[in-house]
């Protein structure tokens, strides 16, 4: 009997695992088509939408994958192991970077010398630009310890939420009635983590955008004011071809690899005095510099 159950509890998530990786996956690209819809940008390709959609599924399966071994490695060390930093630089960390490499390209680091070598307490911020789901893995690439802020509906994606969760991230709740208690408990675990030398890594924007330069939300200046830690401006610049880009395949035949640049800037030291607005913009105008300037366009009306 137990064996039976043992079966069809197996079949049952391994059906949720598929069904729920597929889903998200297809909801990936539609979210990453409405990004590239502007006449000033390429379009997705066909192509471009299936690296999309293998992209996801490949960083979903992996995290679960990692997830299974860090969590027996545990076990096994009969809980002697340290699972949030597990999780971050054994699991996040190579699902990031091998996701990048096989179906994306390359990332370059610009202004290294900008990026905390010891530990701090109060940790400082990380904010960056958001263009694309690309920005995640590329952040990655700075070799530094974090956290993120997502929706607790992560929680429901196979890999990537196990991962989320036994890394400790920041999740809060967007429902309606929810928004009031989530921000508290959002402002209060960034401190817990900020005061125990864990770096935030937030996207002022709140969206993806690839044609326009959003305005920054206060969210992640009130957390650097309210610990008083400096931020760190980073700007993530993706090219526009980077979906619809031949790679891996184009280097069978001498072609070269897309390329993500990743600017860090000068940090910015954050008394608590400050005048928000205007800290938002000295960061807003850092973050920009490095990035090309939009040319915003009405989106094509064939999409």
């Amino acid at each position: 009997m137990s064996s039976i159950l043992v079966h069809y509890a197996a079949r049952a998530i391994g059906g949720y695992v598929i069904v729920v990786t597929t889903v998200a996956a297809g909801v990936a690209v539609l979210q990453e088509r409405k990004i590239w819809k502007p006449a000033s940008l390429p379009s997705l390709s066909l192509w471009g939408c299936i690296k999309v959609f293998v992209y996801n599924q490949l960083w979903m399966l992996m995290c679960l994958c990692g997830v299974v071994l860090v969590t027996l490695k545990w076990i096994l060390m009969l809980g002697r192991s340290d699972l949030e930093y597990d999780c971050h630089h054994f699991v996040e960390h190579w699902v990031a970077r091998c996701c990048t490499v096989l179906l994306i390209g390359r990332v370059q680091i610009r202004g290294t010398e900008h990026l905390p070598t010891q530990k701090e307490v109060p940790a400082p911020i990380f904010i960056a630009n958001h263009a694309s789901q690309l920005d995640v893995g590329a952040a990655y690439y700075l070799n530094q310890r974090f956290k993120w802020i997502a929706k607790q509906s992560v929680y429901y994606l196979p890999g990537v939420g196990q991962v989320m969760w036994l890394g400790g991230h920041v999740m809060i709740d967007r429902r309606t009635g929810k928004n009031q208690s989530s921000v508290s408990t959002l402002f209060e675990k960034s401190k817990q983590a900020l005061q125990a030398g864990i770096p935030m890594f937030l996207f002022p924007q709140g969206t993806r955008r690839m044609a326009e330069q959003l305005p920054f939300k206060n969210g992640a200046f009130v957390m650097a004011q309210t610990n008083q830690t400096r931020l760190i401006p980073l700007s993530i610049q993706i090219p526009h071809d980077i979906w619809n880009s031949l790679y891996p395949f184009n280097v069978l035949w001498g072609g070269s690899a897309p390329v993500i640049t990743l600017t860090v800037h000068p940090s910015v030291k954050v008394t608590g005095k400050e005048n928000l607005e205007d800290l938002k913009q000295k960061c807003m105008k850092l973050i920009y510099s490095a990035l090309p300037q939009p040319s915003v366009e009405e989106p094509r009306k064939d999409q």
